[in-house]
């Protein structure tokens, strides 16, 4: 007889063994998983939707963290340290290291070659245009467990929902935005909930310090990613200090916070940008106090002797003072930079014309809160007040992250980036208290009375139903309006493949110039433009520039800011100073009764910041500026028209040259020598100039290249 292998007995059970390996799950926790999991998923769909746009990095400063993971995969980790990029701020060039953090490249770099090593066929480029997803995704989670701890389940769930739904952060962590943001909101969401959990008394101390060790590491990669990493140092300083003042020190308390800030520190002294002069930093120094403050806590609780208490007290205040300044006098006390600086005050930004130039450094306004969170912006006060109801530990640390931000917002439009996570757990600590009543009512059983009192009231479950359905519309309602920032932000296009200009459109004159500039220059080409487009100029062009968006040499820009709003005599013997090849502006504009029109989406906009930024490194130029610090020795601001001498500059005579050659206008300047037009600049490229219509009238956008002629 010949074997049976297969046998409907045996089969049936060995399905049935198959029970073993069965999970038990509450109903509850499936729930949750499954709406988590579909938070998660909308949270990554949505910030892949700039896809439809081009796969390509945005912005500029992801372009420059890209090529530096290239060159930590090409030469190893350790070159990164003494890597010094010659085709960078010609002829003096960048010492990689000392002006940049390592955190986003490493990311990137480190990825890529765990990714590869697994078999996967991916480039580099590939995992630095998908990584900001990646990362925005892994934060809704992080947020998820942090809510959680502070305010239940279904406050997580909500504020999971709400953080993968942020404008803000869908534009910081949106397809191919691979800066610094992206990394570290995750890292900064790790360390709040890690170093929460180590402070817990209820814990064991083993499972104490593993925590402290987790914040320890997550802000240490912050500081190796983030400049704004002082933000979340001296946050959990101030909160320790609180609980001070509020008698909640605990031993645990002196553990965790030595312990996560000590790691973090070593970490952040190894980063060459960062140094030791890091630890002495006036902010940083308050971590130092703060850790003094603890330990003498802890005196206190094995010293009962009041004398003997006060003066421990008056002695550490004097040792504190009198170490400080003579850090001072032997100057070992490091400033903190101007930028941050800044945002405590931003009336001291007013004095750094490069700052000022960038429009996310602007104060944000108060109407730009209910743009960014819509019916959300009601809830904030609620649930701060529903926060200090219940002032535990964790609530003071929602407090002050909230008020801080908001703060800090209002300051710098920016840092909205960093007020979002704060928002949306305080939106779902509202939203969640003002549902648990009703939710409560719809889930209780129908109490038929015996008699109807005359004055009884009681809300029913159809009031209830109705409010909760009330809610819901509000919730959904403004996130599926077109004019709300979220979803334009999620259905914006990389800053490249827009063209550099706000629109929704595939606009390509800045790749195809770009593509250009790398096959047909030469490699000895050095490029001048202004600032802004050094990145890409540098990177996707393949070419020398004078200066990028590092804004490292003050001094440089303004030299070149210098030679855009002067005249050529002037202009051609600072580009031959830097033996510069070719020049690079960019002008959007319109025709109009055959005039040219100044949009102000290009250099057209620009100019006045090389004139301010050149003005505050040359002082000793004869130019004249009006109340509103706009120049008015280039421009007459009243009758809207360039005076004779802004005619003259070279800024104006590229952008219109080019302008008139693609938009069919009469030139006003020509390219004979014995002309006034341009006889040191010779076109080499001019882009396809596309058309886009704004309103009544269509936009022309325009990438010139011109050969200097010496």
């Amino acid at each position: 007889m010949s074997k049976k292998w297969f046998q409907k007995e045996k089969f049936v059970g060995a399905l049935k063994g198959l029970g073993v390996l069965h999970f038990k799950i509450s109903h509850s926790s499936l729930l949750t998983a499954s709406i988590l999991s579909i938070s998660l998923f909308i949270a990554f769909m949505v910030r892949l939707l700039p896809i439809r746009w081009g796969y390509s990095l945005s912005e500029f400063d992801p372009y420059f963290h890209y090529r530096s993971a290239e060159y930590l995969v090409n030469n190893g980790f350790a070159a990164w340290y003494s890597w010094v990029d010659y085709m960078r701020w010609y002829p003096f060039g960048n010492p990689v290291s000392k002006v940049s953090y390592p955190g986003v490249a490493f990311t990137e770099a480190a990825l890529y070659t765990v990714l590869k090593s697994a078999g996967l066929q991916i480039t580099l480029f590939q995992v630095a245009v998908v990584m900001p997803a990646i990362m925005g995704t892994l934060a809704c989670l992080a947020i998820y467990l942090l809510t959680k701890d502070i305010a239940g389940t279904e406050a997580a769930l909500f504020s999971s929902l709400f953080l993968a739904l942020n404008a803000s952060y869908i534009g910081r962590t949106a397809l191919g935005f691979a800066d610094d943001e992206s990394v570290s909101i995750l890292g900064m969401l790790l360390f709040f909930f890690f170093f929460l959990r180590s402070i817990e008394k209820e814990r064991p101390l083993r499972s104490n310090l593993i925590y402290a060790v987790a914040a320890g590491l997550s802000l240490g990669y912050i500081c190796a990613s983030w400049g704004a990493s002082r933000y979340p140092i001296t946050m959990t300083a101030l909160f320790v200090f609180i609980l001070i003042l509020l008698r909640r020190y605990s031993t645990r308390l002196l553990l965790s916070y030595g312990v996560s800030f000590g790691i973090a520190f070593f970490i952040a002294v190894q980063i060459p940008r960062l140094g030791f002069s890091f630890l002495t930093e006036t902010f940083n120094l308050t971590v130092l106090g703060v850790f003094m403050l603890l330990c003498l806590c802890e005196l206190f609780l094995h010293v009962q002797r009041l004398k003997t208490k006060v003066i421990l007290t008056s002695s550490l205040f004097v040792l504190s003072i009198a170490a400080f300044f003579m850090m001072g006098e032997l100057g070992f006390l490091s400033a903190t930079p101007g930028k941050f600086i800044g945002v405590l005050n931003p009336l001291l930004r007013a004095a750094s014309p490069i700052t000022e130039s960038v429009a996310e450094h602007r104060p944000g306004a108060w109407a730009s809160l209910y743009y960014e969170y819509g019916i959300g912006a009601f809830f904030i006060p609620l649930g701060l007040f529903f926060a200090l109801q219940n002032p535990t530990n964790r609530n003071i640390f929602l407090a002050i992250f909230t008020l801080t931000t908001i703060y800090f917002a209002s300051s710098m439009i920016r840092l909205t980036l960093i007020m979002a996570p704060a928002f949306c757990i305080l939106w779902a600590v509202a939203l969640v208290h003002i549902l648990r009543p009703f939710v409560t009512i719809m889930k209780e059983a129908p109490v038929i009375p015996r008699r109807k009192m005359r004055f009884e009231t009681h809300v029913g479950k159809e009031f209830s139903a109705a409010f909760l359905i009330i809610m819901l519309i509000l919730l959904i309602f403004p996130l599926n309006l077109p004019d709300l920032r979220n979803i334009n932000q999620a259905y914006s296009p990389t800053t490249i493949a827009a063209g550099s200009v706000p629109a929704k459109a595939g606009i390509t004159d800045w790749i195809d110039t770009l593509e250009w500039m790398r096959v047909n220059l030469p490699s000895t080409s050095v490029v001048c433009s202004w600032w802004d487009y050094g990145y890409w100029i540098t990177i996707l062009g393949n070419q020398t520039t004078l200066a990028d968006n590092g804004t490292v040499n003050t001094t440089q820009i303004g030299t070149i800011g210098l030679m855009f709003v002067s005249n050529e005599t002037v202009a051609v013997k600072i580009l031959k100073r830097y033996n510069v090849t070719h020049v690079v502006v960019f002008t959007t504009f319109a025709v109009q009764s055959g005039q040219i029109a100044e949009i102000g989406w290009g250099d057209e906009g620009k100019w006045t910041w090389m004139a301010k930024i050149a003005y505050s490194v040359f002082p000793e130029l004869d130019w004249q500026f009006d109340e509103y610090g706009r120049p008015t020795t280039f421009y007459n601001w009243t009758a809207s028209q360039w005076t004779d001498i802004g005619k003259s500059t070279v800024i104006y005579k590229l952008m219109h040259y080019g302008a008139e050659e693609v938009g069919g206008v009469q030139h006003t300047f020509t390219l004979e020598l014995n002309d006034q037009g341009l006889p040191y600049f010779e076109p080499a490229y001019f882009s396809k100039g596309t058309n886009i219509n704004v309103g009544s009238y269509t936009v022309i956008i325009l990438v010139c290249v011109y050969k200097v002629n010496y």
